[in-house]
């Protein structure tokens, strides 16, 4: 009999990574939620959460793994589901301890020296940062996506500047995670922070990378370290590039100091992955973020170049199997996933026909093209961007090495053709 397995916050785009898994054979995917139906004009938390327990009650058969690739609310609530219909699970405090971010460094404090100074700042109150926080800085809100509402600010004016556009739009996440907290049993210094505060922290330069791995029986398993590499003078992702091309040294010392974090917090049965700087000129590190699930923008990475998806190693932990993740047996040498992106608002006239994209993708084999934005769309009003720049697409693409990876990207946005309409 296959398992049966539902995937919350159903797309096609992971579906397809799905079906072309090893384990796929032996399961049966269910759709829990679509993407569409727990991300809209907003996110209702014990709405989406009550509808996602009304299908498992409903189905008639055995609820064999509950999986999920996004960020909140998908990560929070599967712990919570999980628990519910007697599946083994982290807890949900470990988890909420890793997405608040406040908490978090809190937690990375108390193991690890390799974090900025950082404090907690109300956007709705607060008119200076921290005492000890000292410019330059960021401040975000504790929870946030794609980098929304995250602002870096070297001065007074600035940092204010900031505070006013996170007030103004810190509700749209800020609302439904504070209707999770309810579910979990918190420290009172998080209790008091609640869910619509911010974390600030001193600034951290260098080369941005990330560890991917996952724990299994106890022992931490680090199985891929990416590059995360912005445009020229921006904060805003270009391309995530695997292998990492850093230097060796360095790709262990955040491998160690991942494996030291995890240890710390739990997260039995679960991958992860954590976010880093590397300054080239000072050797230091420091921890950017902790986020309790594989990357599913680096899916096709892994794929390419290990021979096997990070969804296989999320599987494989949700059915109580060992991943044994495969290294370096894929097609190619090299990969990467690109952001086409905008800097400016406008409004989308017109965007590449399916055919159009095929031609491409034809033109330059090993290369898949997904637009992130449709006619009519208004870019200023996107959610889940950044905040200093606008998406178009995301190519993810394959090559023998990093060359070549430059040269295919030139390739196909020469050809990929926006009609976008400037704005005041």
């Amino acid at each position: 009999m296959p398992a049966n397995v539902f995937v919350l916050g159903h797309d096609e785009h992971n579906q397809r990574i799905l079906d072309a898994m090893p384990s796929a054979a032996g399961c049966h995917f269910h759709p829990l939620l679509t993407f569409e139906e727990i991300w809209g004009e907003r996110i209702v938390f014990r709405d989406v959460l009550t509808e996602a327990q009304r299908q498992l009650d409903a189905f008639d058969g055995s609820i064999d793994a509950i999986i999920g690739f996004w960020d909140f609310p998908v990560s929070t609530m599967l712990p919570l589901l999980r628990r519910r219909y007697g599946l083994p699970t982290a807890s949900i405090e470990e988890v909420v301890m890793c997405e608040h971010k406040y908490w978090s460094r809190l937690v990375q404090r108390q193991v690890i020296d390799e974090i900025p100074q950082f404090g907690l700042v109300d956007p709705a109150t607060d008119t200076e940062p921290p005492e000890n926080v000292r410019f330059p800085l960021w401040v975000k809100p504790v929870k946030s996506f794609a980098s929304e509402l995250a602002f870096g600010v070297n001065d007074l004016d600035t940092f204010r500047d900031a505070l006013a556009k996170i007030n103004e739009g810190i509700g749209w996440v800020g609302k439904p995670f504070e209707a999770l907290l309810e579910h979990v049993e918190l420290p009172p210094e998080i209790e008091a922070a609640g869910g619509r505060t911010c974390l600030a922290e001193e600034a951290i330069m260098g080369r941005q990378l990330t560890v991917e791995g996952y724990r299994y029986q106890g022992e931490v398993v680090v199985y891929g370290v990416v590059d995360s590499i912005n445009y020229e003078n921006s904060p805003s992702f270009l391309r995530y590039q695997y292998p990492s091309t850093l230097p060796e040294p360095v790709i262990e010392r955040v491998s160690e100091i991942s494996r030291k974090v995890v240890t710390a917090i739990g997260l039995e049965r679960m991958t992860f992955n954590i976010e880093y700087f590397w300054d080239p000129g000072t050797d230091a590190i420091n921890l950017l973020e902790i986020n309790t699930r594989h990357s599913q923008s680096h899916a096709e990475l892994f794929a390419d170049v290990d021979g096997m998806a990070n969804h296989e190693a999320m599987l494989r932990l949700a059915l109580g199997r060992d991943p044994a993740f495969p290294h370096r047996e894929g097609r190619y040498g090299a990969a990467a996933k690109w952001f086409v992106r905008r800097f400016d608002d406008g409004v989308v006239r017109q965007v590449p026909t399916p055919e159009e994209l095929a031609a491409i993708q034809h033109i330059v084999p090993g290369t898949t093209i997904e637009l992130t934005v449709q006619e009519g769309d208004r870019l200023s009003e996107l959610h889940r961007q950044d905040s200093y720049s606008y998406q178009l697409a995301s190519v993810y693409m394959g090559a023998a090495d990093e060359h070549e990876l430059l040269a295919k990207f030139e390739q196909v946005t020469s050809a990929l053709l926006f009609e976008i309409e400037d704005v005041d």
